[in-house]
Order: C-alpha cells, then structure tokens, then sequence
C-alpha cells in the first residue's frame, strides 16, 4: 500500500467528522469558505506548513500560532478541530483532510471540481463559458474550478475532471505529435 493511500485512509474519517459537524450546524458552505481560507493559507505560506509539520515544534505553540492566525478569521468549531489534530498529532495532514473535506462536501452538494491549468491567467467570461461546457459535459448543477497558472503549457488548457482529462494546450499538441512521428 503505498505512502499516499495511508495517508488518505487516515484523513478521511477526520474530513467526515468535520463535514458532520458542519451539517449538523447547518454551515457547510460556510465551512466550505473557512476552509478553502485555511488552505489558501497552507498554499501561500511554506513556512506555516512546515511550522505545524514539524514534530519537534511544542503542540501549545502550534495551538498559539493557529488561534493568532485565525481567531476571527473563521468559525469557532473550525479553530477547534485545528486544535483537536494538533492535540492528536494529525495537523501535518491538514492539506491532505482538507481535500478530503472538499471532496465530501462537493459531492454532497453535487459539485464538480474541474481542475483547470493553463498558460495564462483566464478572463470572468472564459471561466463562465469553461463553467456552462463542463455543465454540460458532466450534467451536472455546480462546478468548481481550481486554476493553476502553467506557463510551460505555452498556449491552451488542461482540464482534470476525476480521471478524465482533456489536453488542449499546445505543448500537449506537440507531444502528440512528436508521439506519432516516433511511432511512423
């Protein structure tokens, strides 16, 4: 079993327990925000993700840290389950509880996450004709997309919907290309 697969299998039952919780208040989207807050964070900040992984960092000033950081930011049940896997050494898996987390509550509102990378950075209305066209593909109500700028993709897009994934960039073009000469 691989490294990765374990790491999911212990990050799943905490992303459930979140995803209870904020049913139970009714504040899924709320939390959806909360979340995607704390991850924009994780993202931004490799110095925050490596102060709450590191494990000889004392757990009271991995708690200090958080409540500083997000105090008012976010919901109190949000701060006190960044507390709880502090307390149980789970914070370090935190990137991988909140997609996790996303995954559920995405699927529980019937949202399509599209992962989008490009070249250069998309226009309002490009992103509401690529939302309308993945509706389409997929039927389905909502879609959320997560942009990555690649610049090595030169021209075009990929999109990563679940295991399928749809290569319109030009470097993937030249690929094929240089695919079938050595093919030919």
């Amino acid at each position: 079993m691989s490294t990765q697969s374990i790491i999911s299998k212990i990050a799943l039952p905490y992303a459930e327990a979140l995803l209870e919780i904020a049913r139970d208040a009714n504040l899924i989207k709320h939390t959806n925000q909360d979340i995607s807050v704390i991850a924009t964070a994780l993202s931004e900040s490799t110095d925050l993700k490596q102060f709450l992984s590191n494990p000889l960092i004392d757990i009271e000033a991995k708690k200090n840290v958080l409540n500083k950081l997000l105090l008012n930011q976010v919901n109190d049940f949000v701060l006190k389950f960044l507390l709880v896997l502090v307390d149980r050494r789970r914070i370090s898996l935190l990137s991988t509880i909140i997609e996790k987390y996303l995954e559920l509550a995405y699927s529980l509102e019937s949202t399509i996450v599209a992962q989008i990378s490009t070249a250069v950075a998309l226009t309002e209305l490009q992103q509401d004709t690529l939302v309308d066209k993945i509706k389409q593909l997929t039927n389905s109500q909502h879609v959320k997309l997560v942009i990555n700028i690649d610049s090595s993709l030169i021209g075009g897009f990929i999109i990563q919907i679940g295991s399928k994934v749809i290569d319109t960039s030009l470097s993937g073009k030249l690929k094929q290309i240089a695919l079938y000469l050595k093919t030919n």
